[in-house]
């Protein structure tokens, strides 16, 4: 039916007009609040409001509204389950419990008392109450992750303490409704616990495994989404029909998937894009059109109400954030983070409003339902999300801004001139396996500036010319549509050459290329050239170079196996690419699992402890048992071997049949072959290294763990 202008009424029901105004909103709040330095989340909430039922009635909050603005509030906990730093987590996972009881005990016992003496409500309806405002809803979330300190530790600490408080104030609102109803008791109590527990273990240990067999499986990027779309909704049912709210199920969802949704990875992006353009903000809208101004004007007791439980909510909040901060040592900034994310009621709040408001417990004489929560409750809580809501933003925002311009002086003083000189080129001639060559650049390295990343095509001139120039096109176009869809650039550049290795050590050389990937070759080694072909390219003493052989994607990787050789600590390359294997573990999930001389461990450890990974060392020197490592691999892992170049000082003998045993033995594994950098003693002093430490036979491993832990700092800190 086409749109007749005179036929326009309010509220809106034309879906097409509907949906124009909603985006106008999405895209004009923004642009209008920044110019305000407001944060848009408040403009989106308002702007629910004023076009809600209650204000002008511009539009309804239909279904089409509610299941959107659902699918944002799931999309925000997911996004918190996904984006957490797995290893701090673990590392922090008392101070989340901890943070998690300050959070729900102060608000609920404040809560409670404040319902009873100054509201007057009944034992049952202050419980309620106080766990209301016991939860919280991470609204701020998006916020501290467009300002990059989504890994900060106060947001880690946050973000783990927010599914046990939310867990904690649901179960509370389970044994509310179940006390109306007259059914708590012991089996009760035994169906709740098993059924969260049972929905608990299949998020967390079931959901990896389909995902990872999915993704292995089905390379398709918009069935990918949609896969992750299905299991975050799948995961809100079970937790649902296990007694708590979907939100507690989306951000388990987000913990199961952590792993197999790298970072750096175009899916993420994906993701995120999607759900901070569309979702999140249609949620907002949703929370804004639940507020009705005239509630406020037609008594007192519903200003009573809103006011008690909105001062209530600040001073018990800020008290957790300052308990947590206390208890850990935490700086100032950290302690708003805290605050701002723990501050927001809406999930949580508006279901037990909502079931609370629903619960009806008798009958006045003339008829009336006697509710759980009244209408005063029910208004005063709307109040309460918008005064929340609009501080936490306001908070996070001002003291998200100092914590990331606390990492930009540390990124800053960490920082020196070679990181501006480390660039990547990745030189590949087969349209199956660049879109996981590129993905191994992203991993190894988070950030790139405009002209760090490239893509390189070699066109032998003797070949057919029209032919060889359209298959490196393709290539070069899939690798450049993979950066862009992890927002890197990627610089393409097609080089016709009659012979491959001067027309790679020729672009090495234009660009001062750090750092060279290439994919294993799928014909055996044993042929005269390809043995030609690596001898050349290993030939450039001055370059990290990564030969990959991928078999599956990086993010279904669930161990890494890294063999080192003897003496490798003494190289100028060691540290840095030790960062880059470090940072490849770190991004694609799963630990490391070190076969290397145990003198390393303390470099391995200082690491460790700049950036936490799940890592083991196990001693290993005799190369030629290297087939005894085959025992150790399983199908998803990923081996990488530490390999030298001859005459140097990690080089031994047995090196020399490693192709010959990567071809016979492990052609069906994930491997990667690294070569680091290994420049002649003369050379070492103006090339990253600047002083003799590592060319010394007598190495210092303290010094060196404090170079490898400031090459860490550079990439850690990088945008």
């Amino acid at each position: 039916m086409l749109l007749n202008i005179t036929d326009i009424t309010l509220p809106i029901t034309d879906p097409i007009l509907k949906y124009l105004i909603v985006i106008l909103v999405v895209l004009l709040a923004p642009i209008l609040l920044n110019k305000l330095k407001i944060p848009h989340l408040i403009g989106l909430i308002i702007a629910g409001a004023l076009m809600g039922p209650n204000g002008f009635g511009v539009l309804d909050r239909d279904s089409s509204i509610v299941v959107s603005g659902t699918t944002g509030l799931l999309y925000i906990m997911f996004l918190a389950g996904l984006e957490i730093d797995l290893i701090e987590f673990k590392k922090n996972k008392w101070k989340s419990i901890t943070f998690g009881m300050y959070t729900f005990c102060i608000p609920m016992i404040l809560g409670t008392l404040g319902s009873y003496y100054l509201l007057h409500f009944d034992w049952m309806t202050s419980i309620l109450l106080g766990s209301l405002i016991s939860s919280h809803t991470l609204l701020a979330y998006p916020i501290v992750s467009k300002l990059g300190i989504a890994k900060d530790k106060a947001v880690n600490i946050t973000v783990g303490g927010t599914m046990i408080t939310d867990t904690l104030a649901l179960l509370v609102l389970a044994v509310i409704v179940g006390m109306t109803k007259g059914a708590v008791n012991t089996a009760f109590w035994l169906r709740l616990t098993l059924s969260i527990l049972a929905f608990g273990l299949i998020v967390l240990l079931v959901f990896p495994i389909i995902g990872r067999w999915f993704f292995k499986k089905v390379p398709d990027k918009i069935s990918q989404f949609i896969f992750v779309l299905v299991m975050v909704y799948l995961s809100a049912v079970l937790a649902e029909l296990a007694g708590v709210e979907g939100i507690i199920g989306a951000f388990l969802a987000g913990l199961a998937l952590n792993r197999l949704i790298p970072s750096t990875s175009p899916l993420m992006n994906r993701v995120e894009f999607v759900g901070n353009a569309l979702f999140i903000p249609f949620f907002l809208i949703s929370v804004g059109m639940l507020i009705d101004f005239r509630a406020f004007v037609k008594g007192t007791e519903t200003i009573k109400v809103a006011a008690v439980l909105t001062l209530g909510v600040i001073l018990a909040k800020y008290l957790a954030a300052w308990a947590t901060s206390g208890t850990f040592k935490l700086t100032k900034n950290q302690r708003s983070i805290i605050f701002s994310l723990s501050l927001a009621q809406a999930a949580a709040t508006l279901a037990a409003v909502m079931v609370g408001y629903n619960i009806i417990i008798s009958e006045t004489p003339d008829g009336e339902p006697v509710r759980l929560l009244n209408e005063a409750v029910l208004n005063g809580s709307i109040l309460v999300i918008l005064v929340t809501c609009t501080i936490a933003s306001l908070v996070a925002q001002k003291s998200g801004e100092k914590i990331a311009a606390e990492m930009d002086v540390k990124k800053e003083d960490t920082d020196n001139n070679s990181e501006d000189e480390e660039k990547i080129l990745i030189a590949t001639n087969s349209l199956e396996k660049t879109e996981q060559l590129v993905q191994l650049a992203l991993s190894i390295r988070p950030g790139y500036k405009e002209d760090q990343l490239y893509a390189l095509n070699i066109i032998n001139k003797q070949d057919a010319p029209d032919e060889s120039d359209k298959t490196g096109k393709k290539i070069l176009e899939l690798a450049v549509q993979t950066g862009a869809a992890a927002d890197i650039k990627v610089n393409d550049i097609i080089r016709y050459d009659d012979d491959i290795v001067n027309g790679i050590t020729g672009e090495l050389k234009a660009n001062k290329i750090t750092d060279l990937i290439l994919g294993f070759s799928t014909k055996p080694y044993s042929s005269a050239k390809n043995r030609d072909f690596m001898k050349g390219i290993l030939e450039n003493e001055r370059i990290t170079t990564y030969v990959y052989n991928p078999v599956q994607p990086l993010s279904t990787i669930k161990k890494n196996i890294v063999v080192i050789p003897r003496n490798a600590e003494k190289e100028a390359g060691f540290s840095y690419w030790l960062t880059n294997i470090w940072s490849l573990a770190k991004h694609c999930g799963g630990g490391i699992k070190f076969f290397a001389p145990l003198n390393i461990a303390p470099l391995l450890n200082n690491l460790n402890e700049k950036n936490p990974i799940d890592y083991s060392l196990e001693e290993f020197l005799y190369w030629e048992d290297i087939l005894i490592l085959s025992r150790e691999i399983t199908r998803n892992d990923l081996i990488t071997f530490v390999l030298s170049r001859p005459e140097h000082r990690s080089y031994n003998q047995h090196m020399d049949k490693m192709f010959a045993y990567l071809d016979k033995y492990f052609r069906a594994n994930n491997f990667l072959l690294v070569y680091p950098i290994q420049p002649k003693p003369e050379e070492a002093d103006d090339f990253y290294i600047k002083d003799n430490t590592f060319l010394n036979p007598t190495v210092d491993l303290q010094g060196l763990g404090k170079d490898i832990g400031s090459l860490f700092n550079r990439q850690k800190n990088r945008p």
